[in-house]
Formats: C-alpha cells, structure tokens, sequence
C-alpha cells in the first residue's frame, strides 16, 4: 500500500512519517528529493534561469560551479512564471527519483511524506488514500518558531504561501483521512494508527 502523508507546514507530517517508519513503513521524503532533482537537472536549471538570474543581480552558481539552492529560490519565488518554469524542470525529476526508491523497494507499505505531492501526477495516483496532518495555527506558529528561529512575519507569509492546501489534495478525488496533532506525540501516535485502520478499510 502506498499513501501520501502530508499537511501544512509544522503541523507535525515528518512526525507522523516517522511513527510509520517505526512499524515497518518505508518512508521517502519527497521534499528532500529537490535537492536531488536539481542536481540531476542542474545544467538545464542553469541554461534556464542564467539569464532571468543576470538581469535581476542574482548569482545562482557557487564558485565551484554548483548551483546556489538558496539563490535560486530567491530567483524563482519573485517570479510566478519562473516557478512554473522551475517546478516544470524539478517535478519530474522528483517523480523519477521517487519512483526508482518505490521500484527498489521489498516494503509492502510505502508513505510519501511531501507538502505538494498532488504537483506530482504519477506519484499521486500510485496513493491509496492521504494521510493529512493538521493542527491549530497557534501551534504550527510555535513550533515554527522554536524550529525555525524566524520572526512571526516571516512564518506567516510561507503559512499564506500554503493556502488552499488541503483543496488541491481534496481536487485529486483521492480519499483523505485527517490526523490531528494538538496535543502529545503519544496523541499523534494513536490518531495516526486509527486513520491508518481507516485506510485499510477502503
């Protein structure tokens, strides 16, 4: 069985990807898969973005030739019509990724722990069900900050970036199961066994 886990930021989703990983679950983090997909697709990025990067004082390479990740996002997120050229380039590099990991797999039950995984066609429609992680916005607030370290302001425009979140995973017509995190990680741990037997139900 393959679900996507997810939620929006500090609701506690690498948490609950964790409490699987403990019962057996291969978990593969596919945010942490853009790192690799950028490398992979590093020369196309670069023949892309070099002269968007020019005009705006921006230098998206590292004096070793290696692409400043940092620099880019400031690059891309300035611009809509960048992103969209960006995410058109690392998405299916990330799918691609993901699946090799799925492929070389013997795990009879496999989570897919990513914020935007419904950009990712193919991986979505491999997921039985989403695991969708929430919690109050004081507390995602809280724990942002103390992980973190950035000022309010600052957590609350990357919480803006993430509206419409649970719409887009809602769009996909796959089914979607709720865990709440408000409170221990022995709480989560239980919400998130009993939305589990939930799953196995469909």
């Amino acid at each position: 069985m393959i679900i996507c886990v997810t939620g929006p930021m500090a609701a506690g989703k690498n948490a609950a990807a964790k409490l699987l990983e403990k019962r057996g679950w291969l978990c593969i983090d596919a945010d942490a898969l853009v790192h690799e997909a950028i490398e992979s697709e590093a020369d196309k990025i670069i023949r892309t973005f070099s002269q968007d990067a020019k005009k705006r004082g921006i230098d998206i390479l590292r004096s070793d030739g290696s692409i400043d990740r940092r620099s880019l996002g400031k690059l891309v997120f300035s611009d809509a019509s960048l992103l969209a050229k960006q995410e058109a380039i690392v998405y299916p590099a990330i799918e691609k990724c993901a699946m090799q990991k799925i492929d070389s797999s013997e795990a009879k039950n496999i989570a897919l722990n990513a914020a935007v995984l419904y950009k990712t066609p193919t991986l979505m429609r491999m997921c039985r069900a989403i695991l969708y992680v929430e919690a109050p916005f004081w507390m995602r607030l809280l724990r942002a900050k103390k992980r973190d370290g950035e000022a309010v302001r600052a957590i609350c425009k990357r919480f803006r970036a993430q509206r419409g979140l649970y719409r887009n995973y809602k769009q996909t017509g796959i089914p979607i199961v709720k865990v709440r995190n408000a409170s221990s990680l022995s709480a989560l741990e239980r919400n998130t066994e009993k939305a589990l037997r939930h799953i196995e139900e469909f």
